[in-house]
């Protein structure tokens, strides 16, 4: 009986079946056999229609004219229905994507989000699928053809990210049993990807070994396709041999350029109880900072560093409250630092990125400079979910010099520098986090020559300083800066300069995030001064372009010649004598001075 029961007994079953399962309401038109008697009927399904969900709108999501499918009774009386597709014709397919990430072919329930483990299909004709995708800004229309001898192909049109593309999909015949070849092409002016590989069986996307070729104007177009989370870039072509087994993606070896940066490197991504685990290391052999921000991104650069100077603090975006299931380990290495726009004095770079739950320490990192080395490391905090990160800054400059940090022009004035960054300040980029930072910077120069024009000025003595000798030099004894940081306000505790015939002291603050400074400075000689100005100085302006300030009263006639009159009776003023540069290194920084 069950081998010749009529099917159509069985169309409203099927129905309710299909639709709990879909999520969305399908309706068949017709239920026939091919055979009267058969325990594993062939039967015709036609004028088969799902409609789309509510929230996509009206229209369906699927129909076809005619499905032919080899059915297995038995499973109806239990409530399942196992069939195998064999055929199809007429297939219309209509899938979404919203802005909300919800996705019109699984059900809100259906989390897991697992590739397909693959299906035997002998032949479909006359199949279009159109796609469209909100979040990745993904629209496709796709003709679809599989044939017993040809295999499966697929060819259409769209766009990624607004850019025109085409798309071409190959398969070999779908036979079960072996492995699937299959080539995939996506060709645009602004987007070129090759993937080449096998598949465990027909479409078993979950076991998988291919190679791909991505070249984009921007690495974040590519990333519309694979969605790893990448950002935006410059220029990229990258190579790499992928595998893919159930929940683990590993990339063995990648290599490529983005912009004029060479890299190379590994990954694995291992899926897990929701979450996502990375390992792995990239290797740069030479890197423009640059070319790790897209045009627009760094046109944007650009327009602040015009509208608001340059800044000695990166304005580096931290905020990681979207990298919410993602945890992992990866290594970094930069052989070779490209200066970009203007000099750098950064050289190298090592570091282990660390991410546990929204906490991403970067610790060891060392920067290596042309002349000395930042180590220490740094720790971004979100892991409340709270919208801004939590930032903590522990770094130590060891070994520098003056001529360096510069950017390695004249060594008129030259000497060792040291400094230390002790910083915990909240903010989405590194900038902002230091503008609201408490804490404190220390930093201390030593034992290096500078013009004794420029020491006498230092000294105040305004004589030595314009007519003094222009080839004379003098020696830097120490000079010292720490600022206790108050939400981001740099209070000066200490600030002394100490050279062999000259000393300067200050007193101020320098505000954070927009690093101005409002710093009053004294001097004085220690010997005798041609020409002495008793008075103070402000410095404003910013770190990175200072401006000396001089009291109009200080350019008065009466000023100048009370000067010249204490010059003439030899009335030089106090005088001052050297610093204790040993106990000053230990007050502005963790470590002890030489």
């Amino acid at each position: 009986m069950v081998a010749a029961f009529p099917l159509s007994w069985f169309k409203d079953s099927i129905e309710h079946h299909m639709s709990a399962k879909i999520g969305s309401p399908v309706r068949i038109g017709m239920l026939a056999r091919e055979e009267i008697f058969s325990f594993r009927p062939v039967v015709h399904v036609t004028d088969v229609t799902v409609a789309q969900p509510g929230w996509a709108g009206a229209g369906t999501m699927a129909s076809a004219r005619l499905v032919r499918i080899r059915l297995y009774p038995l499973s109806l009386l239990i409530g399942r229905v196992d069939a195998d597709l064999l055929s199809a014709t007429g297939v219309k397919l209509d899938l979404i994507r919203n802005a909300e990430g919800r996705e019109n072919w699984r059900k809100p329930d259906d989390s897991d989000g697992r590739s397909s483990r693959g299906m035997s299909i002998a032949q479909v004709s006359d199949a279009t699928l159109r796609y469209r995708d909100a979040i990745q800004k993904r629209s496709l229309l796709l003709a679809i053809t599989i044939d017993p001898a040809t295999g499966l192909t697929a060819r259409g049109s769209g766009t990624i990210d607004g850019a025109p593309v085409t798309v071409a999909l190959k398969g070999a015949p779908m036979t079960q049993g072996r492995r699937w070849p299959f080539e995939a092409r996506i060709d645009g002016s602004a987007l070129r990807l090759r993937a080449r590989g096998t598949m465990a069986g027909p479409l078993r996307t979950n076991d998988m070994a291919f190679s791909l070729r991505a070249q984009a104007d921007d690495l974040k177009r590519v990333d519309r396709i694979i969605e790893a989370g990448l950002f935006g870039t410059r220029d990229v072509d990258l190579r790499a041999e992928v595998l893919h087994r159930d929940d683990r993606w590993t990339i063995k070896t990648l290599w490529g350029t983005i912009g004029q940066s060479v890299l190379d490197g590994h990954l694995t991504a291992t899926k897990a109880d929701g979450r996502t685990k990375l390992d792995g290391a990239v290797h740069f052999s030479r890197l423009d900072f640059e070319d790790l921000a897209s045009d627009s991104g760094n046109a944007r650069a650009q327009a602040l560093e015009r509208a608001q100077g340059l800044r000695l603090v990166p304005n580096t975006r931290v905020n990681i409250a979207k990298i919410d299931k993602t945890d992992g380990r990866i290594a970094v290495r930069v052989d070779q630092v490209l200066g970009g726009r203007r000099p750098s004095s950064i050289a190298n770079i090592t570091g282990v990125l660390t991410l546990d739950n929204r906490i991403l320490t970067i610790d060891p990192l060392r920067i290596g400079l042309t002349k000395g080395v930042i180590v220490g490391n740094a720790t971004v905090d979100q892991r409340a979910g709270q919208k801004k990160p939590t930032v903590r800054l522990s770094l130590d400059l060891q070994d520098s010099r003056i001529a360096a940090l510069a950017g390695g022009g004249s060594r008129d004035i030259d000497g060792r520098v040291d400094a230390s960054v002790r910083l915990t300040g909240v903010g989405d980029t590194i900038r902002e986090a230091v503008g609201m930072s408490d804490g404190h910077i220390g930093m201390a120069a030593r034992s290096g020559p500078l013009p004794e024009k420029v020491a006498a000025l230092m000294g105040f003595d305004i004589g030595k300083g314009l007519l003094g000798d222009h080839d004379g030099r003098s020696q830097l004894r120490c000079a010292v800066l720490r600022l206790d940081m108050r939400h981001g306000q740099g209070i000066v505790d200490r600030l002394i300069a100490d050279t062999a015939i000259s000393q300067t002291r200050g007193g101020g603050n320098i505000a954070f995030p927009d690093e101005r400074l409002d710093i009053r400075l004294t001097g004085a000689p220690k010997g005798k001064a041609a020409l002495r100005y008793d008075g103070t100085i402000s410095l404003a302006g910013t770190i990175r372009e200072p401006r000396i300030l001089i009291p109009k009263k200080a350019k008065s006639p009466g000023t100048i010649i009370k000067a010249i009159g204490r010059a003439i009776a030899g009335d030089h003023g106090p005088k001052a004598i050297d610093a204790d540069c040993t106990a000053l290194f230990r007050r502005v920084m963790p470590m002890p001075g030489p």
